[in-house]
């Protein structure tokens, strides 16, 4: 005699099944959103961060020069020791300037890793704008990771309320400024790493993209940048 085995109800399983599809895209979705939402306070910190140098009567130099720039990396949050992945670094934005037009594009992410402090830095946190000065150095960040001494040149951008008309080393890939605390500190990016972040720009701009496509061919955009932009616009003037 056979005995009588229970049949599963479809209904039922089909019901477990679209449940879980359900929770699954509402994590997936939850994810994105808080995902946007980083990369959001990230661009705003950089427009603030930015703000920050021009306001700053020692970061004259900066402000009158910012329109040669190539274009701009900003670290608005640049962390010592073990407070970035494991290590010195922040995350990064990206502006390139259309040298026809003076338009600033972008942002594009990135990481900034590895970086040396100064033994007078008595903050965890300090905030970064690196002038890219040459082709060379753009073209380094239109790839997926470089090194700051070894594939370019970086030096300290000229730093002083008398230092608008001083000249700096021109020759150099990348000037940059540091402020921590409302002062300037002695930091060195010899040696420190940098990686365009495709993750962060696959969700920013909501297609995977290069950063070659976002400056050069200009295929993408995100209106949330407009403040940032505009910011730098004005200020590169």
């Amino acid at each position: 005699m056979i005995a009588n085995k229970k049949v599963p109800n479809i209904r039922f399983l089909i019901v477990i099944a679209l449940i879980g599809t359900g929770l699954l895209a509402f994590a997936t979705s939850q994810a994105g959103a808080e995902e946007a939402l980083k990369q959001q306070l990230l661009v705003d910190a950089s427009r603030i961060a930015i703000e920050n140098c021009v306001a700053d009567p020692n970061m004259q130099w900066f402000l009158y020069h910012l329109q040669n720039a190539k274009g701009l990396l900003i670290v608005p949050r640049l962390y010592k020791g073990g407070f970035f992945l494991g290590g010195s670094g922040g995350r990064a934005v990206l502006l390139v300037r259309d040298e026809k037009t003076g338009e600033w594009i972008g942002p594009a992410f990135y990481t900034v890793g590895s970086v040396t402090f100064g033994l007078q830095i008595g903050g965890q946190v300090a905030e970064v704008a690196m002038m890219v000065m040459t082709q060379k150095g753009l073209e380094n960040l239109y790839s997926s990771t470089f090194k700051f001494g070894g594939d370019v040149s970086v030096a300290a951008g000229p730093y002083g309320a008398g230092a608008a008309g001083a000249v700096s080393s021109f020759n150099a890939d990348f000037l940059s400024f540091t402020r921590a605390k409302g002062a300037f500190i002695g930091l060195s990016l010899e040696g420190a790493v940098v990686n365009t972040n495709y993750e962060w720009n696959k969700t920013y701009y909501g297609k995977p993209v290069k950063p070659v496509d976002i400056f050069v061919g200009r295929s993408v955009s995100n209106p949330k940048s407009a403040e940032l932009r505009s910011a730098i616009a004005r200020l590169a003037k």
